[in-house]
């Protein structure tokens, strides 16, 4: 666990926005039959807080029932209070979830000691490893390095998703813990010097709709082969950039439609994009597909 690329998968919605269990599952396996190591599932892309939470569990028991097994299962722990977060948690590990990426809890914007002390009691509440979500753009917290020390007592607490805009904090949270903690590249457009600067693998939001490119540039990586990495990852960056903005699952949902991988629904509040915006991201996931580069030296 913990190395290559983890797409963060989409939930799919039926017409009537009800979540499509059998689109999902398709989805899912899709990218686990392109190469994909891992999936994350009900994530910001899988729209986590847009979902009941009977619906959550479904989606976690769909994924199981058809790639139990295959690849580590990764679940977003996301709820707006610390006993939701606990009980979801210990239903995730019992329909079968490989990990836990467990979040901020969200909307209130906590004091440190709050912080730590509900990633503390997710994490005890369940033996399986996880993986932080730090992520101050979109979260409003950043979990500091006072957090991460007191964390560092707690052995199933193993890795953090990192989506700081800036790398810098990947060489300080190092220099600070050295290899106490796994790194995971967390943003789209900033992966690569994640990777270089000791990220062990990625978290991925455009991955969604090109799998075997994302697969083929961290493979580049993990081999040294820089020239590869650096040929694909200028290809893929304008769409990379998409994962920075507010609109990233909506951006991330058409771009799969447009790929033939899944449908643009989203769940209210969000809306598909629409307008110039619409026309935008479509003209840049057109280009990327009429561009794609070739991947025989990496499949070589």
């Amino acid at each position: 666990m913990w190395q290559g690329v983890y797409p963060a998968a989409t939930t799919q919605f039926a017409a009537d926005s009800s979540v499509d269990l059998d689109a999902t599952q398709r989805v899912q396996t899709a990218l686990v039959d392109d190469g994909v190591d891992g999936l994350v599932l009900l994530g910001t892309v899988g729209e986590n807080n847009s979902l009941l939470p009977e619906e959550k569990r479904a989606v976690l028991r769909g994924a199981v029932e058809v790639l139990g097994g295959r690849v580590p299962l990764i679940t977003g722990v996301s709820e707006l209070g610390t006993d939701r977060a606990i009980q979801y948690a210990k239903d995730a590990e019992a329909i079968g979830m490989d990990a836990l990426m467990v979040l901020p809890a969200m909307v209130y914007v906590p004091t440190s000691e709050e912080l730590f002390a509900h990633l503390k009691a997710v994490a005890e509440a369940t033996s399986l490893p996880v993986m932080l979500y730090n992520n101050p753009p979109a979260y409003r917290v950043t979990i500091g390095f006072d957090t991460l020390e007191k964390l560092a007592a707690i052995p199933n607490v193993v890795a953090i998703k990192e989506s700081a805009p800036d790398p810098r904090r990947i060489t300080d949270v190092i220099n600070r813990f050295g290899d106490r903690y796994t790194i995971m590249a967390g943003l789209d457009d900033v992966a690569l010097e994640a990777m270089l600067l000791g990220a062990s693998g990625w978290v991925s939001g455009l991955t969604s709709a090109f799998p075997q490119e994302s697969v083929a540039l961290i493979a580049a990586v993990e081999r040294g082969d820089w020239d590869e990495a650096r040929r694909i990852y200028r290809w893929f960056m304008p769409l990379l950039h998409l994962d920075s903005d507010p609109d990233l699952v909506q951006s991330i949902k058409l771009a799969e439609q447009i790929m033939g991988r899944g449908s643009e629904r989203v769940r209210m509040p969000r809306l598909p994009l629409s307008g110039e915006r619409r026309a935008e991201v479509t003209a840049m996931v057109e280009k990327c597909a009429a561009t794609r580069p070739t991947l025989a030296k990496a499949a070589a």
